[in-house]
């Protein structure tokens, strides 16, 4: 007779939390990196759009003296 195939994870029920815990963690983990990377370039993408904005104003009271 053939042998049942063994559960990659057989473990007791104490270990289980702590193994889930660790899942969980790493992944809350890589979220806020993806997070705290879209707040960057959200900032970056902000002080851009003001530099921009100041440009305009600086080219239309250049023009208006000329």
């Amino acid at each position: 007779m053939a042998k049942h195939p063994v559960p990659k994870y057989k473990t007791p029920k104490s270990k289980t939390r702590a193994r889930y815990a660790s899942f969980k963690r790493k992944k809350l983990e890589k979220l806020q990196g993806l997070i705290d990377g879209r707040m960057h370039t959200y900032k970056k993408a902000e002080s851009l759009t003001d530099e921009a904005k100041k440009n305009k104003e600086i080219e239309k009271i250049t023009k208006v003296k000329a």
